[in-house]
């Protein structure tokens, strides 16, 4: 059975999965829960207090959720897809298998992440306390599988990180970034234009 706590707000047709978890954390939250209309959340996924999502929301199993994270219209959050919290996600985004977002992350909208990318946010763990800056990746863009950014760089609009990269550095608007560390590049003509997701 589906645990859904009293501080959850649904909008209308959404179907939550037994053992999903919505609106963890308890009415200590600072705020609730929030899904709008036609949410999926499937089975194993967990869902914090103080989560604002918008509607046509899907998640594959065992997702996680953290607490003061925004997410818009039409987003896949997919299977064993991490997102720590504190974080903005646009409109029409897909973030794959086991998807990594840590705190202090923004995503734009009409962008696809790829299975196992992992994004981060701190340049010297704990050995410094330097503050948690994670990435910004802009409109329309797109990151490859396997793909690792570091803390505060910034993938450009329509710009395109190749599978297996190394973002070290910010990566401009209608790009390629490919290799390790990534280097950009013109977009080859079969990744020119806008992602497909809207």
């Amino acid at each position: 059975m589906s645990t859904t706590h009293a501080h959850v707000v649904y909008g209308n047709n959404c179907t939550i999965d037994e053992a999903a978890d919505v609106g963890y954390g308890g009415p200590e939250a600072d705020a609730p829960t929030r899904i709008g209309d036609d949410a999926t959340v499937r089975a194993g996924t967990i869902v914090y207090a103080d989560v604002t999502i918008g509607d046509g929301f899907t998640t594959g199993h065992d997702a996680m959720i953290r607490e003061d994270t925004t997410i818009g219209d039409d987003v896949l959050v997919g299977t064993k897809a991490v997102i720590d919290g504190t974080t903005t996600i646009g409109d029409h985004v897909s973030l794959q298998t086991n998807v990594y977002v840590p705190t202090n992350t923004t995503i734009g909208s009409n962008v696809f992440i790829g299975p196992g990318a992992v994004l981060t946010n701190d340049e010297y763990p704990i050995r410094t306390d330097n503050g948690l800056e994670g990435p910004t990746i802009e409109d329309g863009a797109s990151i490859g599988a396997n793909a690792t950014l570091l803390p505060g760089v910034t993938v450009g609009e329509n710009a395109f990180v190749a599978a297996g990269a190394l973002v070290t550095e910010d990566v401009p608007p209608n790009t390629l970034a490919i290799g390790t560390p990534a280097k950009p590049q013109a977009l080859p003509d079969p990744l020119e234009g806008p992602n497909q997701l809207a």
